[in-house]
């Protein structure tokens, strides 16, 4: 089989395709054909050695859509049978997706319905997952209003289409004014411009998904009814601490973080129903295959399209 191995971090030169056997079932972990995978700019700074836990060499890959080449020798899983996986240690502990077959703990093999090719449901997982656990833990109920700092991110457009089935208010942002207009055609009822880390707007919402971090939060919070809950779920600035932070102006708000390391099968069913059926999807920027995986690197630190950058093992 096919596989992308880094031996040590670097540019997209240190990502080389190499032929490797097909890996052999354990007793709990089964061997996963995959056919599409998401290219994520996290996966990009691991690459390059911005992961400090990930050890070398290493096939990174955080998520792949794909089908049970082989069951684990307990595994209730068939041959055949549409999975997912994401997380889970994925590309950082354990090889993860660049590659045409992985070795997968069942613990970390999701079964979905879905009707659509391989490459669609390559735009799911990840995106629709981080944004599926941070809206639940906003608590909003239909009519309420909700933020999506950093509404032209996958992520964030994940958010825009999740939330609008459950009955929420949205409002997008991003940092060019030409997105604006893209923002609203993508489903979000309004479009502000974040200036400077600040939202050219007065108005305050019942929540708020900040996926641009620390150098937004304490604009955020001020944006932020009494009541409401302000979740991080990004870091788009690179900046891992706040500065000058004042824990008082939390007053009768709350402030938490939705870290998707840890999937619940349970949630994936539910998002997947939503999915399925209200028909979300998110932009697809653009599709690259497994030898061309130094332009998906590229593609994707460079490119300001819409959408998320997907590579067919097909």
């Amino acid at each position: 089989m096919r596989a992308i191995v880094i031996d040590k971090p670097g540019d997209v030169t240190a990502m080389n395709l190499v032929e490797r056997p097909i890996p052999e079932v354990t007793a709990d972990h089964s061997v996963m054909r995959i056919h599409a995978f998401g290219v994520h700019r996290y996966e990009a700074l691991t690459r390059a050695g911005g992961s400090p836990s990930v050890k070398f060499p290493r096939v990174i890959g955080v998520e792949a859509v794909g089908e049970i080449a082989v069951p684990a020798k307990n595994s209730g899983f068939k041959v055949g049978q549409k999975v997912v996986t994401m997380m889970g240690g994925l590309g950082r502990e354990v090889d993860g997706s660049y590659q045409e077959y992985a070795l997968v703990d069942d613990a970390h093999l999701f079964p979905v319905e879905f009707d659509g090719d391989w490459v669609t449901l390559a735009e799911y997982p990840e995106n629709f997952y981080t944004a599926f656990g941070a809206l639940k833990t906003l608590s909003l109920h239909t009519g309420q209003t909700l933020l999506v700092r950093g509404g032209t991110t996958a992520v964030g457009l994940a958010v825009v289409q999740l939330a609008k089935t459950l009955g929420l208010t949205v409002t997008a942002t991003s940092r060019r004014p030409e997105m604006l207009a893209a923002l609203k055609e993508n489903g979000a009822d309004f479009a502000v411009l974040d200036t400077n880390n600040q939202l050219d707007s007065d108005q305050q919402f019942d929540g708020i998904i900040d996926m641009v971090g620390t150098v937004t939060l304490t604009n955020s919070i001020s944006h932020l009814k009494q009541g409401g809950v302000v979740t991080v779920i990004g870091l788009l600035s690179g900046e891992w601490i706040v500065e000058n932070f004042n824990p008082f102006m939390l007053a009768g708000k709350f402030l938490t973080v939705f870290d998707s390391t840890e999937v619940d099968p349970a949630m994936v069913t539910e998002m997947f129903k939503l999915i399925n059926d209200n028909h979300l999807s998110i932009p697809i920027a653009k599709v690259f295959k497994l030898a061309d995986i130094r332009a998906a690197h590229e593609y994707v630190m460079a490119s300001r399209e819409l959408g998320q950058v997907i590579v067919d093992n097909d």
